[in-house]
Formats: C-alpha cells, structure tokens, sequence
C-alpha cells in the first residue's frame, strides 16, 4: 500500500485562494449587507445576528452574546493538537449623519471600514474550511467578531456600566476580562484605508485614555443677574485654554494628541450654563507617556473649574494601548502579500512610525502575537463623510487570501512556525497584568470650592 502524498503548503494555500475567488461575490455581498446596515459599538445586535447566521451556514459552531453582542467560532484542524490562531473582525460603524450611507435614525455610518473586516475574517475562513485545508493544518483556527472598536457614545456605555453589562468600554477589552482571548495564542485581522497600496505592514498606534468631564454651575438670568451665576462653559473655555498652553510641553516623540467634543454647553442663550459635558480623549505613544499626559489635563480641567468656582468631576476610562505587532508575524504577511501582487503595491512602513490614531488591537497586542496590516480599497477620509470603499477586491478579496495564507504557514507542518513564533514572542503583559494596569487608570478627580 502506498504511503498518502501529502499536499505543499503552496498547494493548501492555492485551494484556498481557489475558493475565495469562486465565491468572492458572496463574500463581497456579506461586506456590502453590514454596510447598508450600521450598527455603534455594543448595539450591533442586526449584525451579530447575519454573522451569526453565517457561520452557522458554514457549519462553524460558535458561541455569541459575547460582551452583549461578540461572537467567537472554533474550527479545529484535521491535523492534530496545535495552537489556536484567531482571524478577527470589527463588528461596529461610526456615528455620521452627513455620510451618504448612514442609518437615518442613528446617523451610524461604516465610515472607518469595519464592514469589510468582517468580509475578509468571513473570507479567509472559507478559504480555511476546504476539507483538504482543514484537513492537513493541525490546531484551531478561532473566528472572532468583536464589538465596539470604536471609542464613542461614553455617556450611553457608562450607563452600560453602570447597569453591570460591561466594564471596559472597548470590544477586545472587554473580551479579555471576560477571558474569550484567554485560549488564543496568537491574532490577525486587516484594517482598510485610503492608501493607493494593496497592502500596508508596519507602524504603531497611540494609547489613549478617554474623559468625561462634567462642570457644574450654578444658573441665572444671563442678563438681569448674571452676577448671581456660575458659568459652567466659562469654566470648560478656560480649561481648554490650560490644555493648550500645555502643548508645547508635551514631547514630538510622544505623538501626542489632546482632543474632544462639548457635548452639553447649556440649557438657553439667555440662562447662565450650570451643567456643562465634554467627552475627551489624550493620546501618547506610550502606556507611561499617556498617564503623565493625562495628569496635565485633568490639572487644567480643575483650574477651569477653580477660576470661575464651580465645581468639576473628571471620570477616566481606561483606553486603548499602542500597538506592537509581532515581526515573524509581519514577515509571513509580507511574504504571502508579495505572491498576490507587485512589490511596489506593497507599502512598508517603520514600525517606529505612530500614526496617531488608536485601536483595541494594540490591547491585545500587549498579552499575545498579532498582526494588523492595512489594506487599500478606500476613498476620501477617515472617519468622515467622505469615506468610502471603492474596491472591494482590495478591501475584502485580497486581505481574505493573504490572512488565510498566513494561516496555514502558520498551522501547516505540525503547526511548527505557530509553535515557533509563540515560543520566541516578547509578551509585554500578561492578561492580569493588563487588567491591573486598566484599572488603576480607572478614576474620578473631583473638585469643588471651599464653603
């Protein structure tokens, strides 16, 4: 009897690409459905319940209601015991009433891309589950969408907090105290963006911890007795004046950004404000850097609050951490992107380089490898009205096949090179540790005048 020839890595990697493609128009369709459907973070109960039915079609099992709407799969390899390698996509839109596809009760709109993570997470597990695939990887591959991405409406999840549904304002945060990630050694997913690249790989992210500051006043007629009155709002300009006086000692190096929105400037023009709200946000490319940065602002916003005697309560919330991606990680994504296009469609970035911005993935990066390439596809600009995807094959096909062959570099050959690259990570925290640090940044600073 003859021994049974065992497929190349290279023949995996092409079946699965062979099956993306044969159904990339479903694939792409899945995308455009959460796209004409948006839903904020922890209320994406309409697109939970379409992925759910997804991988239930694809004969995944897999657990939902995670952190009120996440969903986790599993799929175990045909191969043996192994690790477990998680692809994962963002359940979750933005909220913009000027975005041409909004909902038009909530003004939630997919202006940062999310739903074309979701197509490439469902793409590349397609890819995976041909038999013949499944078959000669050895491990799990694990599905997982998150909720809740994007770091907005603080008002409505304190009062998710409050009510004990949540405690960490963040998907992936909260998936790790609730221990979904606590069985998996390693993540993927795929951010898309404007650039004119297929694929970006490299870079970092800020951490940020996020504000919501409440002064408060007292009212009265603003113009027989102003003079009876405590102005709120004069309280907030004056700390926003603070804040930026406290610009030029934050250091280049840092990528700082101090931001935010008023959310509550007042009851009427000719009423002395009493009760004056601001979500804000500091940003720094470092976890110690952000505290130190955050300590300034919660000074200016009680020297506000001092000027003028009113009162101030400043609630910090636990934020994201920069992301680390691993370098093995980065390594066999540039590898299997470069089959699937020319080199120069290829942008390498530094990972040295901060964009600026901030996502959970770098959470995540703190307790376990991950990888958190871009991919193209997308118009106008981030987190805009103006943002949209124009190639789908960009934004859902080709990261779909590139995570899929990562995948099976990954879990091929006794799962050798997954084996390795856990082996070898530099694990910056792990779980607890990550859990302690997010919540000693947990705090309320309150001020109020004497008498």
């Amino acid at each position: 009897m003859e021994d049974k020839i065992m497929p190349t890595v290279e023949e995996l990697k092409a079946l699965a690409i062979e099956e993306i493609d044969k159904r990339k128009e479903e694939i792409i369709g899945h995308a455009k459905h959460i796209l004409n459907n948006p839903e904020v973070g922890f209320t994406e109960f309409k697109t939970s319940k379409y992925v759910s039915e997804i991988f239930s079609k694809l004969g995944i099992e897999h657990d939902a209601n995670l952190a009120l709407t996440g969903l986790k799969g599993n799929i175990d390899c045909g191969g043996g015991e192994g690790p477990n390698v998680s692809v994962i996509g963002e359940l979750d839109s933005l909220r913009i009433f000027e975005h041409p596809i909004h909902d038009l009760t909530t003004g939630a709109a997919h202006a940062c891309g999310h739903h074309c993570q979701i197509g490439s997470m469902i793409g590349s597990i397609i890819g995976l589950i041909v038999p013949e695939v499944k078959n000669n990887l050895s491990g799990s591959i694990i599905p997982i969408a998150v909720p809740a991405e994007e770091f907005i409406d603080v008002e409505q999840r304190m009062l998710l907090r409050e009510e004990g549904k949540i405690e960490f304002m963040g998907g992936k945060q909260e998936f790790i105290k609730l221990g979904v990630f606590d069985d998996v050694d390693m993540a993927m997913m795929c951010h898309t963006s404007a650039t004119n690249t297929t694929f970006g790989v490299g870079g970092t992210s800020n951490a940020h911890i996020v504000k919501y500051v409440e002064f408060t006043g007292q009212a009265a007629h603003a113009g027989g007795s102003p003079h009876m009155g405590i102005n709120a709002l004069n309280a907030a300009m004056i700390a926003l004046t603070g804040i930026n006086a406290n610009r030029e000692t934050f250091l280049d190096t840092d990528t700082v950004r101090v931001h935010g929105i008023l959310t509550r400037g007042g009851q009427a023009v000719s009423s002395i404000p009493s009760q004056v709200t601001l979500e804000w946000r500091v940003r720094s490319g470092s976890n110690e850097a952000v505290v130190a940065n955050s300590k300034k602002v919660d000074r200016c916003f009680q020297a506000g609050a001092m000027a003028v005697g009113a009162k101030v309560s400043v609630t910090n919330i636990p934020g994201y951490m920069p992301r680390l991606d691993n370098p093995q990680l980065q390594e066999l994504f540039l590898q299997n992107a470069g089959h699937l296009t020319t080199k120069d469609d290829i942008d390498i970035i530094d990972n040295s380089h901060n964009g600026g911005g901030s996502t959970d993935m770098g959470d995540l990066s703190q307790i376990m490898p991950t990888l958190h390439p871009y991919v193209g596809g997308g118009d106008g600009v981030g987190h805009s009205e103006t943002y949209l995807i124009h190639d789908y094959e960009k934004a859902v096909i080709q990261p779909a096949k590139a995570m899929a062959c990562v995948v099976i570099d990954l879990l091929s050959n006794n799962a050798a090179k997954a084996k390795e690259i856990k082996e070898k990570h530099n694990y910056n925290m792990t779980a607890s540790q990550y859990l302690n640090f997010q919540r000693s940044v947990a705090e309320v600073i309150e001020y109020a005048p004497e008498g």
